[in-house]
């Protein structure tokens, strides 16, 4: 016997493929079961209630028939919030299209529900106006722990020395004066802000301003410290690359 039963659970639906002529396959993120498949029955018919509930990016709480590990069906769904300044902006889709593409790697590695508050923290603040791609990096950052790669940034990487000059993806984290052999001496403001972007509470954040020069070392770094670690390759990162301009 199939254990089915009606649940109320909050998410964001992070992708969608046709089923038959009128339905759709959800797959959406949520808090307590991670990533589940759920049908959208009629949802592509012009006048189903379910139509405009059923696309990518759509935060609600949703009303399902659950199945454990097989395809749930969604019931009805209700609007959290409709993320009207993502949707109408190229730029900070396709940071939304990245973060869920990476969120949904980071939960095959961890089922923490901490990975969860993290993205949805993400989404809102990108909505609310904050710079998307310092939003992006401090998730990046975040997600980094539960990947179990973790950069060292509580001092110099190879002695723990606190008088800090860089950040090396090779060494791993920060690197002190004596241990410096040649990489590229960012910007003192650089080695303050990641360390406290690494420890900020996202949903917390009231301010966030962050010098061009600054954004451009953090992100760099970011880049390419997931390129030699983590092995994840996502075609929504390079789209991100071609379209996103440092202002």
């Amino acid at each position: 016997m199939i254990d089915l039963e009606i649940k109320t659970i909050e998410g964001v639906i992070i992708g969608e493929k046709s089923f038959g002529e009128t339905s759709k396959i959800l797959d959406i993120i949520t808090k307590e079961y991670g990533i589940i498949g759920v049908l959208s029955k009629g949802s592509k018919r012009l006048k189903s209630p379910l139509r405009s509930v059923s696309q990518r990016f759509t935060y609600a709480s949703f009303e399902i028939s659950y199945k454990e590990e097989k395809l749930s069906t969604l019931i009805s769904a209700d609007i959290i919030n409709p993320l009207t300044n993502i949707k109408k902006d190229i730029e900070k889709i396709s940071y939304i299209n990245f973060i869920s593409e990476l969120t949904n790697q980071v939960l095959k590695q961890s089922k923490s529900k901490i990975i969860y508050d993290v993205y949805i923290a993400s989404i809102l603040k990108i909505e609310e106006g904050y710079d998307p791609m310092s939003i992006t990096n401090i998730l990046e950052l975040k997600y980094l722990d539960f990947l179990g790669i973790t950069p060292f940034l509580d001092g110099c990487v190879i002695c723990g020395n606190k008088n800090i000059v860089t950040l090396s993806s090779d060494k791993g984290g920060f690197v002190c004066n004596k241990h410096h052999t040649g990489e590229f001496i960012i910007n003192e403001k650089t080695i303050k802000i990641i360390r406290m972007l690494k420890y900020v509470d996202i949903s917390r954040i009231s301010k966030l301003d962050i010098s061009t020069d600054v954004r451009k070392e953090i992100n760099d770094f970011i880049n390419e410290y997931y390129d030699k670690y983590t092995g994840l390759y996502l075609k929504s990162k390079d789209f991100l690359k071609n379209i996103v301009k440092i202002k």
